[in-house]
């Protein structure tokens, strides 16, 4: 296994690793619910984020790279947890404009993506987030993942910050149980009804730990 920082190239792979983070154990995430297109024309968006001028946290800069025999094999995006929200609406507005995407649509991505709103629950202000953690299936059980978090909980406390968080759908116990081994504990959880007749999923749950 080796660990690098992800690079423009890995734009898909990086796509991959957002969907399948936040589908968890369910078969729909955020960008499923929000855009509401195709597979395909969801995927070519969110890579047109992963390298756009705007720096959100889908941005292939703020990703880690496990790779075993050459090849992607995992993935997780670490940053500070500040700011996160705005530049996340940046990015969206950025490529929606490059790709002629009118303004009510823009409008209703918004509307449709609203409904994590009661429930989301992520690291505060001083915080480093860890987040869109994912293996190829193909490569599972093979500590990428711990691998992965270690390098994310170095970055972290090389860039000063004390303590590091992790969210995760309620629910997603393989989830939970990789993290409270990489040394997290759990912090906080919120629920919404209605978050739960979209997704299938009763909330979002935070872990937390000492950097």
């Amino acid at each position: 296994m080796t660990i690098r920082s992800a690079r423009p190239e890995d734009a898909d792979f990086i796509v991959q690793t957002i969907l399948a983070a936040q589908r968890g154990y369910r078969p729909r995430g955020w960008f499923d619910v929000a855009l509401g297109w195709p597979e395909a024309q969801c995927r070519d968006f969110i890579a047109r984020i992963a390298v756009a001028r705007a720096v959100s946290m889908w941005h292939v800069s703020q990703f880690l790279v496990a790779e075993v025999d050459g090849k992607p094999a995992a993935a997780l995006c670490a940053l500070p947890a500040a700011g996160t929200g705005p530049a996340a609406r940046r990015a969206i507005e950025e490529v929606a404009v490059a790709t002629g995407l009118a303004a009510p649509e823009l409008e209703a991505i918004r509307q449709r993506g609203a409904y994590t709103r009661a429930c989301w629950v992520q690291g505060g202000e001083g915080d480093w987030m860890i987040e869109y953690i994912a293996t190829d299936p193909g490569y599972r059980g093979r500590g990428l993942v711990q691998g992965l978090i270690g390098h994310a909980l170095d970055k972290g406390r090389a860039a000063g910050f004390g303590r590091a968080t992790i969210s995760f759908l309620i629910g997603n116990e393989p989830a939970e149980r990789a993290y409270a081994k990489a040394g997290f504990a759990f912090a906080e959880e919120k629920r919404d009804p209605t978050f739960e007749a979209i997704i299938g999923a009763p909330g979002f749950r935070m872990f937390a730990r000492a950097i």
